[in-house]
């Protein structure tokens, strides 16, 4: 397949760069992604600015192009500029944390694979559940056995799979599982803080996922599992615009 490959957490970093390694070998890998951390800017795109773009190596080597924008600004410029459309896939990540719940919203990683499918093509967002000393190298290798999958069973459909696998060792994971995102709250801290000249400010410090059913993609996670969400972008509630189509609104 040719793959565009992009993420949030920079062109340079571990997750990226282990899907390359794995992938590059029986895929067309074309990597467009951001010049440096992009994290939880969601799908957030740049118009006020211009978008820069650098060829990158790595070792000696051409590896990809770096973007000073987004991840969904990447999967734009890189599909009508860079690299043009003759493309089968967009993948996006390894990302470093978990993007569950009602965190997909905010999520760049998850963002840079649904812009893929406005667009046009099937989009993948892959994340591993581990911030502080994640090892990519078992990720990488089941985005390789389900990127086999998908080419034999399914093409040119439109969707977005959100991937997330949990940091364990092989033998300990429980197995695959497709299961819808969770809506529960989440339960935020925020911490105040003084500057060195008085003034106060604010750090976001922890969250708590509320989410207790089993089929959601947090607590099948949390149980061992990788998870599988296909996602689409359609916000609009059919049930509450059934029932306001009913309203008289008279000015």
């Amino acid at each position: 397949m040719r793959i565009l490959l992009t993420n949030d957490d920079g062109i340079f970093a571990e997750g990226l760069c282990a899907l390359y390694d794995v992938l590059c070998h029986e895929h067309e890998i074309f990597v467009v992604a951001p010049e440096a951390e992009r994290s939880a800017v969601g799908h957030a795109i740049t118009i006020a600015d211009p978008l820069r773009v650098k060829k990158v190596k790595r070792g000696n080597l051409f590896f990809g192009y770096a973007v000073n924008g987004t991840p969904a600004d990447c999967v734009k410029i890189a599909l009508h500029e860079l690299i043009g459309p003759d493309i089968d896939l967009v993948l996006s990540g390894i990302n470093r944390g978990a993007n569950v719940g009602i965190n997909v919203l905010y999520s760049g990683t998850v963002s840079a694979a649904t812009e893929g499918v406005i667009m046009g093509y099937p989009g993948v967002a892959v994340s591993l559940n581990e911030y502080q000393d994640p090892d990519y190298c078992f990720a990488a290798y089941f985005v390789s056995c389900l990127l086999d999958f998908m080419e034999k069973k399914i093409s040119k459909i439109r969707f977005c799979l959100n991937v997330n696998i949990p940091f364990l060792p092989a033998h300990k994971i429980k197995g695959v599982k497709f299961v819808k995102q969770s809506t529960a709250p989440l339960i935020e801290k925020f911490e105040s803080r003084i500057d060195p000249h008085g003034n106060i400010y604010y750090w976001q410090c922890s969250e708590k996922f509320t989410e207790i059913d089993p089929e959601t993609d947090v607590m099948a996670l949390r149980e061992g599992y990788i998870t599988i969400t296909p996602l689409h972008y359609n916000l609009t509630s059919h049930k509450v615009l059934e029932e306001i189509s009913s309203w008289k609104i008279f000015f």
